[in-house]
């Protein structure tokens, strides 16, 4: 499963609550003027379609890429540097996740309840992260289920989105400054910023600062046991301080040590880089080099800091919504935050510092948030202040029930019920022709 979900799910942890203290302005009428429209204030309404509407919007991106990126490969993952179509649904969906968490945390006037409240909807959904992708489940391959503990997958998908909406709950929850008269927003949320910069700070020590040594691992054969008698041993030449590429950087150090390398992500994406000359059955070959054998988490411990610092633009996002009365206001503001946060980034990136996403780089965050903050801007345009609502309908729907819809999909589900019916014998099953019509052409 390559992408995932975020805030406003079902119930664990981002339900109906995440809106209901939220009343958005009704969209006006068509005979207004543009600027008396970005100036009305708010209306009563249950719920910001706007929100819905990117939400399920990251929903549709993942399905898409995540079916169709292995017909489409410049949709999927970068292998290494680079921005696929893929590679924006992760981000979009931290921002989100932010953006709710305001909406939320608003008015917690028992900061202890809230933070007990926001860890254990933290923890619900970190565990059915490694439900759904620790192996558990097999898929399209194999029918059965279950998982060897000493091999068991931690960190996924929803266990980064559950790290982001922990430390962005915690965050809005204890650095908030409250006072009964208004202040500005930054002023009122400074500390936040204080708080990603040092999130910041850390990563880039740890990326940057750490020293990698040569290190071994071991690819077992056919046995499934820790060593059986045919696993073969790959020793990774490093030796290396603040090296970036996928052999000798430090996040994957951080991560074998931590939680031991038969617990990470047996399939990077960098398998598909030239250098490892991966065959159209996503066999390595031995010629290859011995990195090209070795598992990677892209959701790891270290890649997980500037993951959390995504959820905290988007929840400044979110403070725009919920503090400014007017549409003007709060575009203004996202958009002075989205071009800052572009421009940075593309200057990061010029200067050296790859735009990466299994690093989850400084210039990839900061790039990936600008466009969701942009995206997210536009849907507020097009449908709570222009009212074309009807456009986004079916993306509010899937945004309502983003939870439940992952969990179909990262399961695989809806594969084995489509797999479970064959003509025969059950190879002539209708998900194998399409996989041999359009996957293994």
């Amino acid at each position: 499963m390559a992408m995932a979900i975020a805030a406003g799910y079902g119930q664990i942890p981002f339900d109906e609550e995440m809106q209901k203290s939220f009343r958005p302005p009704s969209p006006t009428g068509a005979g207004d003027g543009d600027d008396h429209q970005l100036l009305k204030p708010y209306k009563k309404s249950k719920r910001l379609a706007s929100l819905d509407a990117f939400r399920g919007l990251c929903v549709l991106l993942m399905i898409v890429v995540d079916y169709g990126g292995s017909v489409f490969p410049i949709i999927g993952h970068s292998s290494w540097n680079g921005l696929h179509l893929a590679d924006f649904v992760m981000p979009f969906f931290l921002f989100v996740v932010g953006i709710s968490i305001a909406l939320v945390y608003k008015k917690e006037p028992n900061r202890s309840e809230a933070t007990w409240k926001a860890v254990g909807r933290a923890a619900k959904l970190f565990l059915l992260g490694i439900l759904l992708q620790g192996g558990f489940l097999h898929g399209l391959n194999s029918l059965t289920y279950g998982v060897d503990l000493e091999r068991i997958r931690l960190l996924g998908i929803l266990q980064r989105i559950s790290v982001g909406y922990l430390v962005g709950a915690l965050c809005e929850i204890w650095l908030s400054r409250r006072t009964r008269r208004e202040v500005g927003i930054l002023k009122s949320y400074y500390l936040h910023w204080v708080a990603a910069f040092a999130i910041i700070a850390v990563y880039l020590g740890l990326l940057y600062g750490l020293y990698v040594p040569d290190w071994q691992f071991f690819v077992p054969g056919q046995g499934y046991s820790d060593l059986p008698l045919d696993a073969r041993a790959y020793t990774v030449k490093c030796s290396v301080r603040g090296d970036v590429g996928p052999a000798c950087n430090s996040a994957g150090m951080i991560d074998r040590y931590v939680l031991g390398i038969n617990h990470l992500y047996a399939k990077p994406v960098y398998k598909n880089l030239k250098e490892c000359n991966i065959s159209r059955d996503k066999v390595v070959p031995e010629s290859a080099p011995s990195w090209c054998h070795a598992p990677f988490d892209p959701e790891g411990l270290l890649s997980s800091l500037t993951a959390a610092v995504t959820c905290l633009i988007g929840l400044q996002y979110g403070h725009v919504l919920a503090h400014l009365q007017d549409h003007k206001g709060r575009l203004e503001n996202w958009c002075v935050f989205s071009v800052a946060f572009l421009v940075v980034g593309l200057f990061l990136a010029l200067l050296g510092f790859p735009i990466n996403k299994p690093l989850y780089s400084i210039s990839y965050m900061l790039i990936t948030s600008a466009t969701a903050g942009i995206t997210f801007s536009a849907l507020y345009l097009l449908v709570d202040i222009y009212g074309y609502r009807w456009l986004t309908l079916p993306l509010e729907w899937m945004g309502k029930h983003a939870l439940s819809i992952f969990i179909v999909v990262s399961s695989n589900l809806a594969v084995i019920v489509i797999q479970g019916f064959y003509w025969k014998s059950p190879q002539n099953n209708l998900m194998n022709c399409i996989v041999s019509l359009f996957v293994h052409r």
